[in-house]
């Protein structure tokens, strides 16, 4: 019988960039302007007041990770579109189950 590897396995680990993933602001590197002591994006994050927000920039500047610690941080839920790879049926998906999260 064959041995079992991370690259056999049913469910291999995470890969190694998303292992690393900051986890909360503090672990976060840049944005001071933003997300420093005090300023005004962390004061959201830390206040739980935080509304709708689209993230824009090149990839590998820390979008999806600032997303995913805000939606750790607070009662708020990331859904994460691409769009590269979303469609209006997605972008239309995703609206459907903001609201229905606003009714509960």
């Amino acid at each position: 019988m064959p041995q079992e590897t991370f690259l056999t396995a049913a469910n291999p680990p995470a890969p190694l960039a998303e292992r690393l993933r900051p986890q909360n602001l503090d672990e976060f590197a840049g944005q001071e302007h933003l997300i420093g002591k005090g300023k005004v994006l962390r004061r959201m994050i830390e206040g739980d007041l935080v509304s709708s927000m689209i993230f824009w920039g090149p990839p590998g500047c820390g979008k999806t990770t600032l997303a995913n610690i805000i939606a750790m941080t607070t009662n708020g839920e990331f859904i994460k579109l691409n769009a590269v790879n979303s469609g209006v049926a997605d972008v239309k998906k995703a609206v459907d189950t903001a609201r229905e999260n606003l009714r509960m």
